[in-house]
């Protein structure tokens, strides 16, 4: 779309960001994705951080027809500093879900930057004694569960650090089914949801049965079947596969890792109508051998999903209106009046060609706006 190509063009000398939360903007000739189809053109206005209504006295930016989606949503990845915010901007990330990060410290300095992507944290996930997580330097001790009574001071210590979910690790070596059901209990009795990292078939039975609300990554050994895809649907399971780091570790040529099972099973839960979240794993993590980049890895994340069987559209979905409702982020994922101000606007129709995310034009982040560099 040579319009849009022009206007990303034109913007660009003015950097990275180049308008503050409380300017009024009205987008013109801007077509939005809302969810179900992109709309002809029309106006969307900015206003205070907030998409607005009134459109009288704002700075005008003719979109040329580009395309509005809401701010991408990565449903997991593990932050590290500012910088790995800057990068999520720069793609269109404007919400992050991080699945682990310690001391508390570091979360807590990552949130709430005007600008930059806005965050949500499990903290200290809950792992097994001699698993590689307890091994990380400074893993707090008290995350390494040896039985179901620790469950409680667990789950009591992560909400006292402002943990926004309680994760556990799952492996073969443990926790056992016993601790991961008492994890799950006591998160629910102080309100908080519980993320599971399976990726196995055997951990994936373990986290279902436990009752999770929400397994992370599939299994890499083989597909799940059609039975076990139904429990994610029947049990309201959702689902994080994670493709872009299953198909990393699948890559290193580890016996027994199979990306086509991890993609047979993504087939097997659209098939069963289970909720699948866009989620790419991206992390700095020393000894990880496989570190998708922050921001760019959520454009491959959307492209494998695609590959795997989801729809353009669910895809789109899967990274916008599905981890807001999932995670009760009520003032996102979707491009209307009282919403934060988080959009990504690109030059094509990610409808036609979901690469089609990847032509970053301008983002916001609760209405500052941002160009990337040419």
């Amino acid at each position: 779309m040579a319009g849009a190509q022009a206007l990303g063009a034109g913007a660009a000398h003015a950097g990275e960001r180049t308008a503050a939360a409380g300017d009024r903007v009205a987008l013109t000739r801007v077509r939005v994705f809302d969810g179900n189809r992109i709309t002809a053109p029309r106006t969307v206005v900015v206003d205070n951080g907030r998409i607005g209504t009134v459109a009288l006295g704002a700075r005008r930016i003719d979109c040329q027809g580009a395309v509005l989606l809401p701010g991408l949503i990565d449903a997991h990845l593990h932050l590290r500093d500012v910088a790995t915010l800057r990068q999520l901007v720069a793609s269109g990330v404007t919400t992050a879900l991080d699945m682990a990060c310690f001391p508390p410290s570091a979360a807590d300095a990552l949130r709430g930057l005007p600008g930059l992507t806005d965050i949500r944290s499990a903290g200290t996930p809950a792992v097994a004694p001699g698993s590689p997580q307890s091994q990380l330097p400074g893993f707090p001790q008290d995350a390494v569960l040896t039985g179901p009574e620790q469950a409680h001071d667990f789950v009591r210590a992560r909400v006292a650090e402002g943990s926004d979910y309680i994760k556990v690790v799952i492996e073969e070596s443990g926790p056992a089914p016993e601790t991961v059901q008492a994890v799950t209990a006591a998160a629910r009795s102080l309100g908080k949801a519980v993320m599971a990292h399976a990726t196995s078939t055997a951990t994936v039975e373990r986290a279902l049965a436990a009752g999770v609300g929400m397994i992370h990554h599939v299994p890499l050994d083989r597909p799940l079947s059609p039975a076990l895809a139904e429990r994610y649907a029947a049990t309201l399971t959702v689902a994080v596969p994670t493709l872009t780091m299953m198909e990393g570790f699948a890559g290193l040529g580890i016996p027994g890792m199979d990306y086509a099972a991890a993609e047979g099973s993504v087939a097997a839960l659209r098939r069963a109508g289970a909720r699948v979240l866009a989620g790419t794993d991206a992390n700095l993590t020393p000894g990880i051998p496989v570190q998708p980049p922050f921001g760019h890895s959520m454009h491959h994340e959307l492209e494998l999903l695609v590959r795997a069987g989801l729809t353009a559209r669910e895809a789109l979905r899967a990274a916008t209106s599905l981890p807001a409702q999932s995670f009760g982020l009520r003032d996102r994922g979707a491009v209307r009046p009282g919403y934060r101000a988080d959009l990504l606007l690109v030059g094509g129709d990610p409808l036609a060609d979901i690469t089609a995310t990847r032509d970053v034009l301008r983002v916001w982040v609760g209405g500052i706006e941002h160009v990337p560099a040419a």
